[in-house]
């Protein structure tokens, strides 16, 4: 197998923090290996900082209107058109009492080698695009009654801590509490907030439980390939034994992903509001609705077009 389809499989959700420590902590083969995953790649320059920083004023500017400040934050990482994935990283933005924007996010603690949770600026959500040359931004606003539920538990850090497994797995099966990505961590923190889900022990198995009952359904991810499937002997982020049997054989993986996410919410709360904003060398395109900003950051009608070479 080639080695970038396996890191394509590998970052088909979430990030990774703290690579320099994962290089440092590599004494033990799990975390040698891991961190080969973890390695960010070059350096971003002054002109792309400054991109990136411009794109996520305007995404701060977007969060503004948001009520009581709850808002589903989504952002692109590795190229995944291959397999018709746009957006990796799912986080639930929040606005504190002074006003501050944070995402609150499962994020690959690579020098502990485990998931933890971990609240980053907007400008650092920004930043931890894996192309600055183009990237995409999705932002959901959800309707009152949706973060009135929500919120609470969002900032209820018992119940945020029992909702972390204590592994991670890229490909995490959406129904199972042996392992987690960021977006399965999101998935069941909405299911706590709006199923009003007391904190406990068991509270991972409580909120799957709640998102069966409320249908949540996650599109398959095609794999296409048994090679790929093979890559989870190999790739220390990545495991497939959660899987049932039946979706491994047909290499269709049920894996929370942010566009099963955006799609849960717009189906339970059909007044939630989608933003979209994407930027290249040229300029920020931002697109609103449910209809997907066309590949390669190009303006449609209606879109909204802030130049980059001002």
């Amino acid at each position: 197998m080639k080695p970038g389809r396996a890191l394509a499989l590998v970052a088909l959700t979430c990030a990774a923090l703290g690579a320099a420590g994962a290089a440092q902590a590599a004494g033990s083969s799990a975390s040698s290996g891991s961190s080969r995953f973890c390695d960010r790649g070059e350096p971003l320059s002054a002109i792309e900082q400054d991109r990136l920083l411009r794109f996520a004023a305007v995404l701060r500017e977007e969060l503004a209107g948001v009520g009581d400040g709850v808002a589903l934050v989504s952002r692109s990482g590795l190229d995944l058109s291959r397999f018709d994935i746009r957006y990796s990283h799912a986080a639930l933005a929040w606005r504190s009492e002074t006003g501050a924007w944070s995402a609150r996010q499962l994020y690959y603690a690579c020098d502990e080698s485990r998931p933890r949770i971990f609240d980053q600026g907007l400008a650092g959500f920004a930043l931890g695009t894996d192309d600055p040359a183009l990237g995409y931004v999705s932002v959901v606003r959800l309707p009152d009654e949706a973060i009135a539920a929500l919120r609470p538990a969002l900032l209820d850090g018992p119940r945020v801590q029992h909702l972390l497994a204590s592994q991670y797995s890229a490909s995490a099966y959406a129904f199972s509490v042996r392992y987690q990505n960021c977006n399965q961590w999101v998935m069941e923190m909405l299911a706590a907030g709006w199923g009003d889900l007391a904190d406990g022990d068991d509270l991972r198995v409580r909120a799957q439980t709640w998102l069966r009952d409320a249908r949540y359904t996650p599109q398959p991810v095609q794999v296409g390939s048994r090679l790929l499937m093979l890559a989870s002997h190999f790739v220390p982020l990545l495991h497939l034994d959660d899987h049932p049997d039946q979706d491994r054989t047909a290499m269709q993986l049920r894996v929370s992903l942010p566009s099963t996410v955006e799609a849960f919410v717009h189906q339970r709360y059909p007044a939630s509001e989608r933003v979209e904003l994407c930027h290249d060398d040229e300029r920020i395109v931002i697109h609103r609705g449910w209809t997907p900003i066309a590949a390669g950051c190009k303006p449609g009608e209606g879109d909204q077009v802030v130049s980059l070479r001002d």
